[in-house]
């Protein structure tokens, strides 16, 4: 994927089309499919999760999609899930089943020690949400791994980076609010205790994280 520095301009225009209208105007501006239960399984059903550059000692701002081209989905249930042609995961090649010890279950320190900084993920944020034709406040979406860093996702792959739009129950203004979060916990606890491999539930996030427990059988 072709990768490069947005330029100032264009982010001017991007901040603009990113923050103007109220959280009430989602459903309206940001084009979206609803999915029905069959639909799932077939999102990233081939098991290939494109592999990022991994870890970098000096990230730079990527380039999103073009505006408008990406679209959300939505559950039965209008928890949001990605494009996957936009935003299909992608997997860190410095995380492998052999060296999660030394990686993504260590004690602590490993998703802190690659995390973007917000001087790069702040212009992608915006950049991301022109790609998704998000035309609502910010500050109430998550700029989202869709592999979480505790799953062994790559840092700044933008096949891996999508802007979440708030789950149902959410209070416009009050920030983020994702059950994701959730999943991504008790996806990281299975893997580091052996409960299931680490390829299984990348892919099961990747395809849709709100069946990923019920599909890998994690209470």
């Amino acid at each position: 994927m072709l990768r490069r520095h947005i330029p100032a301009a264009a982010l001017a225009v991007l901040a603009l089309a990113g923050c103007s209208s109220s959280p009430a105007s989602s459903a309206a501006t940001s084009a979206e499919t609803n999915l029905q239960p069959a639909d799932h399984a077939a999102v990233a059903s081939d098991g290939n999760i494109p592999t990022g550059p991994g870890p970098q000692a000096r990230y730079t701002v990527q380039e999103q999609p073009a505006p408008g081209t990406c679209h959300y989905r939505y559950t039965p249930a209008k928890e949001p899930l990605p494009d996957p042609g936009c935003t299909p995961g992608a997997v860190s090649p410095a995380v492998t089943q052999s060296n999660l010890a030394q990686t993504i279950c260590r004690p602590s320190g490993y998703t802190k020690g690659i995390r973007p900084p917000v001087a790069v993920t702040g212009p992608e944020k915006i950049a991301n949400a022109a790609s998704y034709s998000d035309k609502d406040s910010l500050h109430d979406a998550e700029y989202d791994h869709l592999v979480s860093l505790e799953l062994g996702g790559d840092p700044n792959d933008p096949r891996n980076l999508w802007v979440e739009p708030p789950s149902p129950g959410h209070q416009p203004g009050g920030g983020p609010n994702n059950p994701k979060d959730q999943v991504e916990t008790k996806l990281h606890s299975a893997i580091c205790s052996g409960q299931v491999q680490l390829r299984d539930a990348q892919q099961a996030i990747a395809t849709d994280w709100t069946t990923a427990l019920t599909k890998l059988k994690i209470k």
